[in-house]
């Protein structure tokens, strides 16, 4: 498993791919906390990240299916996905692998805008006036999303050959478990009845409770669980068409 991880962390930066979604991710990041003047955090009373955790489940769901939509769909384009099949491995490790990789790579990218955590506490008055704890579990809770949308875009990725498709269908799925529950939880029949359960099967309810700063180990587990539950249907997926 080892050997996929490092096959696909060496894929994605040996390609302009990983550069450019990147580049992106951080230019369009740090224009939105610096320069527009709605998200700025210059224009703000407080000395917080809160814009960045605002804004990034957003951009994670073009990011990230731009990442994940290769894992599979160029592998069976290429018909390089049954030579892996060969190799002393089970097709649960190799999913979970790419899924590992992918991960990681997405973390890496999340790891530059360390930086706006440096410069916010050196802007506080006095200097470190900011709210640590809710910053740590607001990273954590960007951490677990990534997973889960990561998770999603290896299971589009598995659907077809078309990485365009892929990523369509990914950002998709990753949108309408975000936010998809919390407009069902509208619907009148669920309304003032079950609208509470309802958001709670979503993710941003989950992610607006870590990004408190309080890890629950519900919320934990939750994550965790959804993206267990992708990355297994994914090998599904992979293992009826094989």
């Amino acid at each position: 498993m080892i050997s996929i991880i490092i096959k696909e962390i060496n894929t994605y930066f040996s390609s302009l791919i990983a550069y450019m979604v990147i580049g992106i991710f951080l230019l369009f990041m740090g224009l939105m906390l610096w320069f527009f003047p709605d998200t700025s955090i210059i224009e703000g009373q407080y000395a917080n990240l809160d814009s960045l955790f605002e804004i990034s489940p957003l951009i994670f769901i073009f990011l990230i299916p731009a990442i994940t939509m290769r894992s599979f769909a160029e592998e069976k384009s290429e018909g390089t996905i049954e030579f892996l099949q060969t190799k002393p491995i089970s097709l649960l490790s190799i999913v979970i692998g790419k899924y590992l990789g992918a991960w990681i790579l997405i973390t890496l990218a999340l790891a530059p805008t360390l930086l706006y955590y440096y410069s916010i506490y050196q802007l506080g008055y006095p200097v470190g006036n900011i709210d640590i704890g809710s910053t740590n579990g607001a990273y954590i809770g960007l951490v677990l999303l990534s997973g889960v949308f990561a998770s999603i875009g290896l299971l589009a990725s598995a659907f077809t050959t078309n990485q365009i498709v892929a990523f369509i269908l990914a950002a998709f799925l990753c949108f309408f478990v975000f936010w998809g529950f919390d407009y069902i939880s509208q619907l009148p029949v669920f309304y003032g009845k079950w609208d509470g359960l309802v958001q709670m099967i979503g993710i941003e309810y989950h992610y607006k409770s870590i990004s408190r700063g309080v890890i629950d180990s519900r919320d934990v587990i939750y994550f965790l669980s959804i993206s267990s539950f992708f990355v297994l249907l994914t090998h599904q997926v992979l293992q009826e068409k094989k």
